[in-house]
């Protein structure tokens, strides 16, 4: 059975003289987490941009399920299954977790033309989505103001979640947090694979990567330089194609 999510067919993305990403090939698969690794300047973000509907693609094909897709906008995107989920968060802190999760899409019933909010519903559904993902959150009416950074970023997985994405790309997602905090995440990072999304993670967290990842795809100066699974690579290997000290990264810009 065929679980490619997306594959991008020769990416490339152009701001004026400069090339941002050259001819990047890459596949997308549900129920796998991808590490996305680089340098800053690399084009991560970028092709990231480019998947979530921030920026159109200059040339290239990007296909879900074997369909090619334009995007227009990050709502195209989202319609598409794909959630970005971003190290600031965007979270309101004075509000609930419940809340947050349906934040713009609140769940109502309409009596004589004054919408009442589904609170009880909205309520147990994020309650749902947390004991999924074994989030360690007990009550979905807390504040987000309260929560740690781990508990967080639960909830904006939660969000994802709640919108039916298939793709959630997470980018940077244990930056900012202490050791244990950074566990949680990860485990929720692998729960999301397990549950059949297709998962990217963005990190320059070396060993965050090889506790989470199936797969590790290197850019280096918008060019897509290696592709390794998991158990097939170390990583000093990966550091050294991130550096461009590997061999193989070497012979490539001598070539271009």
């Amino acid at each position: 059975m065929n679980n490619d999510f997306l594959v991008a067919k020769g990416v490339t993305k152009r701001f004026g003289a400069l090339t941002a990403l050259s001819g990047i090939d890459l596949t997308i698969r549900s129920g796998e987490v991808l590490a996305l690794l680089g340098d800053n300047g690399a084009g991560k973000s970028t092709f990231i941009k480019v998947v979530s509907g921030a920026h159109p693609p200059s040339d290239g094909t990007i296909l879900i399920e074997g369909q090619p897709v334009s995007f227009n906008s990050p709502k195209d995107a989202a319609d598409a299954g794909i959630a970005t989920i971003f190290q600031e968060l965007a979270l309101s802190e004075n509000l609930s977790i419940s809340e947050n999760v349906f934040l713009g899409r609140e769940l109502t019933n309409t009596v004589l033309g004054v919408p009442f909010l589904r609170r009880n519903e909205m309520k147990q559904r994020v309650a749902g989505l947390l004991d999924e993902l074994d989030a360690d959150i007990s009550d979905a009416e807390a504040p987000v103001g309260s929560l740690s950074g781990g508990q967080r970023q639960a909830v904006a997985i939660c969000r994802a979640l709640n919108l039916n994405a298939r793709l959630v790309i997470m980018d940077e997602p244990t930056a900012a947090l202490a050791v244990a905090e950074t566990r949680k995440v990860l485990g929720l990072t692998r729960r999301l694979a397990e549950r059949g999304c297709a998962v990217v993670l963005i990190s320059h967290n070396i060993s965050d990567v090889f506790e989470v990842a199936d797969r590790m795809v290197v850019f280096r100066r918008g060019r897509k330089v290696a592709e390794r699974l998991r158990n097939e690579t170390t990583p000093e290997e990966i550091v050294a194609l991130i550096t461009g000290a590997h061999p193989d990264v070497r012979a490539l810009e001598k070539a271009s």
